[in-house]
């Protein structure tokens, strides 16, 4: 079993052989490490073509023990290497779903059950580090099993296979799934393996924009060698900042559209890079919808704020633009990322006639929205919204640093989880109990976008912007922005559905420091519920992938 000195060691090696001899960056003063790429196949803003991720079908469905009120739906995904073509004249290789970046959307509908079969058919070795490829899938929104919730040691091997289940009884909201494995989630993600996973309900679809006005965008961040292949420098553990930006693994597309109003469903999946979208317009966006889903109030702003896994759904109204005009969305960016010459361009939007079905349209911004004002009641759920601070029966603080080399919460690193044998927690809620937390970044010179397994959130205050949330923050969160001298107070209850709780991580999602080693974890209820690791074992993968419709073979790679 590889160590975490190991690790360490290879990813240091690992950084040096993609980029060349840079040397270790010291944490304070990270290496600016642009592509190595000729001029040639340096790709140019707003030539490529955007593009949707493709969207997953399942391979069965069905009612459990026939219940029309139960229905399921299952889908398989292959973990696998391929070859895409993200830049002029090279092909890179990557490690997707089904072997595309972004993975397979997977819509799924309030109240449907779902079952994905994640097949690990990666190499021994990882495609950026020498240690094996074992994966670990995290659907980040999702109140799951901890046994089913990506629990950073909970991995599949190459060769084996793991059915994930998922509830999705939460009201409708934008989550994806990502890998989460221990030490080397950056790499692994960075790799490829990320995807979208919608989840509707009948409050969303008859409020907001529906199919071909309803548009998944994930913003992510790349360097690349000469012949390519990914380079990877993660600056002595601070982060990476890549000098290509890219929308769906498109370089700075063109979109296309209608004099519409469009919902844009916008996830940073960059490893460490944070954004502040405009439009070159100064038009404002309408934010809709945040992490755990919709806004009751809709906010216009200028800009926001959106570091890693955070998710905004916003609006833009392209009716009061020309047909052939042109829109750029441009990224101002925040403090502690590294710039590069075209850093601060996202996409650009090309306005075309109207044509078509107004199918899934709306005509007109909201003001308000309404989410039906309950998270699972029967089980004495509450909107979290609702939430007040008199209701919080503990207060906790998070207090983020950097101490003995390493990135810590509290002082405490997954080394330290680990070496309990997986038992010490930062707390104990009980099911369905409120709490009140407080994040603070005490890091010096950084920002942290902290997630926090299982719960949705309203942020109740921050130190900055006169004691109040920001603007867009004004619905549930999973992830909590935390700037430089930072601290953000939230609510959440501990809403564990039809099940009695267990372990779930609190970590860093900038990877880097998530990897080395910005993780802890607290349980709801008694810690040894559901166990994350034993509970359902991977098995060795015998299923011919024959019995599948082509989308499920290994050969079979849509949206390349």
């Amino acid at each position: 079993m590889t160590t975490r000195r190991e690790i360490l060691q290879l990813g240091a090696v690992g950084a040096v052989g993609a980029m060349g001899a840079l040397g270790m960056a010291r944490m304070s003063d990270p290496v600016p490490t642009p592509s190595l790429l000729a001029p040639a196949n340096m790709p140019v803003p707003y030539r490529g073509v955007f593009r949707r991720p493709p969207e997953l079908v399942p391979y069965a469905t069905g009612f459990d023990d026939g219940d029309p009120a139960r229905p399921f739906a299952k889908f398989a995904l292959t973990q696998r290497l391929a070859q895409a073509q993200l830049l002029p004249g090279l092909s890179t290789t990557l490690a997707g779903y089904n072997g595309v970046f972004p993975g397979p959307t997977i819509r799924v509908r309030q109240g449907t059950r779902s079952e994905i079969r994640i097949r690990n058919a990666l190499p021994a070795a990882g495609l950026l580090h020498p240690a094996a490829f074992n994966t670990v899938t995290h659907l980040h929104g999702s109140a799951s099993l901890p046994q089913y919730d990506g629990y950073a040691n909970d991995f599949t091997a190459p060769g084996k296979v793991k059915n994930y289940q998922y509830p999705n009884w939460q009201s409708a909201r934008t989550l994806w799934y990502h890998d989460h494995n221990h030490l080397v989630t950056s790499q692994n993600v960075y790799s490829g393996l990320a995807g979208f996973y919608p989840m509707s309900d009948q409050y969303e679809q008859a409020q907001l924009p529906q199919g071909e006005f309803d548009v998944p965008l994930m913003i992510s961040d790349a360097m690349f060698n000469a012949d390519g292949s990914l380079g990877f420098n993660d600056n002595g553990h601070a982060g990476l900042w890549g000098d290509v930006i890219m929308v769906n693994g498109v370089p700075w597309p063109t979109m296309k559209v209608k004099p519409r109003i469009y919902r844009f469903r916008v996830l940073v999946a960059s490893i460490t890079r944070s954004y502040r979208p405009t439009l070159s317009t100064g038009d404002p966006f309408y934010v809709v919808g945040t992490d755990g889903g919709m806004t009751p109030r809709v906010e216009a702003v200028q800009s926001w704020r959106q570091g890693t896994a955070e998710r905004y759904e916003i609006l833009i109204d392209f009716r009061k633009y020309r047909v052939g005009q042109m829109i750029e969305m441009r990224n101002l960016s925040n403090k502690n990322n590294v710039s590069y010459a075209n850093t601060n361009k996202i996409m650009r939007f090309q306005v075309v006639a109207d044509s078509g079905s107004t199918a899934g349209s709306i005509s007109a911004i909201p003001a308000t929205l309404d989410d039906g004002g309950s998270a699972n009641p029967e089980r004495g759920g509450l909107d979290v919204m609702k939430l007040t601070p008199d209701m919080a029966v503990a207060k906790r603080i998070l207090r983020v640093q950097r101490q003995g080399g390493e990135w810590t919460i509290n002082g405490e690193t997954w080394e330290d989880v680990a070496a309990s044998g997986f038992s010490r927690c930062f707390g104990s809620p009980q099911p369905y109990s409120i709490e009140q937390w407080t994040i603070t970044n005490e890091s010096g010179g950084w920002f942290h976008p902290v997630h926090i397994h299982l719960i949705d959130a309203k942020i109740i205050a921050r130190n900055t912007n006169g004691g109040k949330p920001f603007p867009w923050e004004g619905g549930p969160k999973d992830v909590f922005y935390a700037g430089e001298n930072e601290s953000i107070t939230m609510l959440m209850q501990f809403n564990t559905g039809a099940h009695i709780g267990g372990r779930y991580m609190v970590h860093c999602h900038n990877l880097v420091h998530e990897d080395h080693d910005m993780m802890i974890q607290f349980s709801v209820g008694d810690w040894r519920n559901n166990d994350p690791i034993s509970s359902d074992y991977p098995v060795v993968d015998t299923t011919p992938m024959g019995s599948y419709p082509p989308a499920y073979q290994p050969g079979f790679a849509p949206g390349t």
